[in-house]
């Protein structure tokens, strides 16, 4: 058992980040399903890597999409990728526009279906004369269904205004989003009980590393065998988020530190939980799905317990 108990206390710390305080309140459902809900995030932020990075490309845009999905908001309803594709190339660009997530709370369906909502505060600078930044309260209704992968599709989403204001700044919010995004679909990846590593291809750069307590891991082949190996002697862990921060420091390149609250669900049923803090390189392409890891360094900030009952 308490070789058993090591092992596990290596992948959780290996995978988990956080901040100091208080034990993680999880339900087992919570644990369970948590993957599903950081793939929903992982597709959520990339809504708005086009609208604030055009140069993007629709492609990624609609790479989120279900065929038949329908976006309805104050310009009326758009249905398929078509009238999508329509509707944005109408949008001009000349604008700057930054989508401030300030809250997401996601509820299950049937059959994988997911329900995202989620609060919003928009900017836009060139819409209003003489540069003025125009801002916004928005809620956002977010419908995604299954797919045969790992990322869910948006089958609908409805954007209400709640307010409407001016702001003194413009705050770009592309970092912000583009790493989130990364991050929860990492998160979704390493937390899948398929233990697929499959789709981390497209998240890793050429050359990366991850310094993970457990030892440096620098090839692909690598990652693949610590996921299947002591990656998956959890039954089911999750991750929450807290202090993100991502900045650009180069032209292409980003960094990224960020804290999570781990719990993970032994074998046995007992659960435990794991504090580090992570901190990435990350280099991006705006024309790809997702920005990619080159280097992943922890800290463990503390060290795995069993959760108290």
């Amino acid at each position: 058992m308490i070789r058993t108990l090591a092992i596990l206390s290596t992948v959780l710390l290996a995978a988990c980040a956080t901040k100091p305080p208080l034990e993680v309140q999880m339900t087992n459902t919570d644990v369970r399903t948590g993957f599903q809900e950081h793939a929903a995030l992982a597709q959520f932020y990339r809504w708005y890597q086009l609208y604030e990075r055009p140069a993007g490309g629709i492609d990624n845009a609609l790479d989120i999409l279900a065929p038949d999905v329908t976006v309805t908001s104050g310009l009326g309803t758009a249905t398929g990728h078509d009238e999508y594709a329509a509707r944005i190339a109408q949008l001009p660009d000349t604008w700057r526009n930054a989508h401030h997530v300030k809250s997401t709370r996601i509820e299950h369906g049937d059959g994988g279906k997911m329900t995202l909502a989620a609060n919003i505060v928009y900017q836009n600078q060139g819409m209003l004369p003489d540069g003025a930044v125009r801002e916004a309260d928005l809620t956002y209704t977010v419908d995604l269904v299954p797919t045969d992968g790992l990322l869910p599709l948006l089958s609908r989403v409805t954007i209400a205004q709640d307010s409407e204001t001016s702001a003194d700044t413009f705050v770009d919010a592309y970092a912000e989003n583009r790493m989130r995004s990364l991050v929860h679909h990492w998160l979704a990846i390493i937390e899948d009980p398929a233990r697929d590593p499959e789709p981390a291809r497209e998240i890793f750069a050429d050359e990366f590393s991850l310094n993970f307590s457990s030892g440096k891991i620098t090839d692909f082949e690598g990652f693949a065998t610590w996921l299947r190996g002591p990656g998956s002697q959890v039954a089911a862990n999750t991750h929450s988020i807290s202090n993100f921060f991502a900045k650009q420091i180069g032209e292409d390149t980003y960094e990224v530190s960020v804290e999570f609250d781990c719990v993970g669900i032994l074998p046995s049923g007992d659960e435990m939980t794991a504090k580090t803090r992570h901190r990435w390189a990350v280099s991006n392409d705006v024309t790809e799905r997702f920005a990619r890891i080159k280097t992943v360094d922890v800290e463990v900030l503390e060290d795995f317990r069993l959760k108290a009952s």
